[in-house]
């Protein structure tokens, strides 16, 4: 399989009324369905990269597992779109009321059960870390700088934990729950430490993504999109600083803005 976020494709452009045949880069859409301890667990639509760190971070995400070395084996049959995934624990799924569902790239209805597993796994963050409204801009800027795959496709998203300072890795998905996935498994891989991190990120604060960071623990997301309603009653209630509609140097500030180094 070629593992690539993008695509050639040949389409008709058109300028006013003018046609023109094109070459075109589209993004690439992959189902991807787990198996886990040998039973089907779920199937994901995702972009064909970092497939590992994908695994890792959205088994995590579920609760079901909370370190990268709960995994006892994990193998990924590209050509056929499974991924093998064993624990070192047996799987209870009628206790975390899990069942067979599919998993979209968009949003909505892809994550039908996530509000019962995320009792168990969504913390308060209590980081006391500051960040000033020039680096905000700054990370926003560098995010955008390295979405090579945005700037070809104009669909995929892009994740990425940093310091106040800089980008320290960055993961891109078509959808931007797995963007974050991503992110969150090369976090448990590497046993990279979160105190002084940040998640800079390109798509909309939903309640889903919010619910993500809390699970990673960290205290302050900052993201060129809107948040919804919910999301912003979950960053208030878990400690987490949302920072939304950070572009053209302006940004707004939702929640717990103390961490702001402009507000102390």
């Amino acid at each position: 399989m070629n593992n690539t976020v993008q695509k050639g494709w040949e389409i008709v452009r058109f300028n006013g009324d003018n046609p023109s045949e094109q070459d075109d880069i589209i993004a690439t859409e992959f189902p991807l369905t787990v198996m886990l301890n040998g039973q089907e667990f779920a199937t994901m639509v995702c972009s064909p990269t970092d497939l590992e760190d994908l695994l890792v971070g959205f088994l995590a995400s579920e609760g079901m597992i909370l370190f990268n070395d709960d995994i006892t084996s994990l193998s990924i049959d590209e050509k056929n779109g499974f991924a093998y995934v064993e624990l070192n624990k047996p799987l209870e799924l009628t206790e975390h009321d899990h069942s067979k569902r599919f998993i979209g790239s968009c949003c909505g209805k892809s994550r039908q059960f996530y509000f019962k597993s995320d009792v168990k796994t969504a913390k308060t963050v209590r980081s006391q870390l500051s960040i000033s409204v020039n680096q905000c801009y700054s990370l926003m800027e560098q995010l955008q700088d390295l979405s090579m795959q945005f700037k070809n496709t104009g669909g995929v998203h892009n994740a990425a934990l940093a310091t106040v300072d800089s980008i320290l890795t960055i993961r891109t998905d078509i959808g931007r729950h797995n963007a974050l996935d991503k992110v969150y498994g090369d976090i448990l891989k590497n046993r990279r430490p979160l105190k002084d991190k940040v998640i800079v990120f390109s798509g909309r604060i939903s309640s889903e993504v919010l619910l993500k960071i809390s699970k990673i623990g960290i205290g302050i997301l900052v993201s060129k999109s809107a948040p919804t309603d919910l999301a912003l009653k979950l960053a208030d209630d878990l400690g987490i600083t949302a920072i939304g509609f950070v572009r053209n140097d302006k940004m707004n500030v939702y929640t717990h803005p103390e961490r702001i180094a402009e507000v102390n």
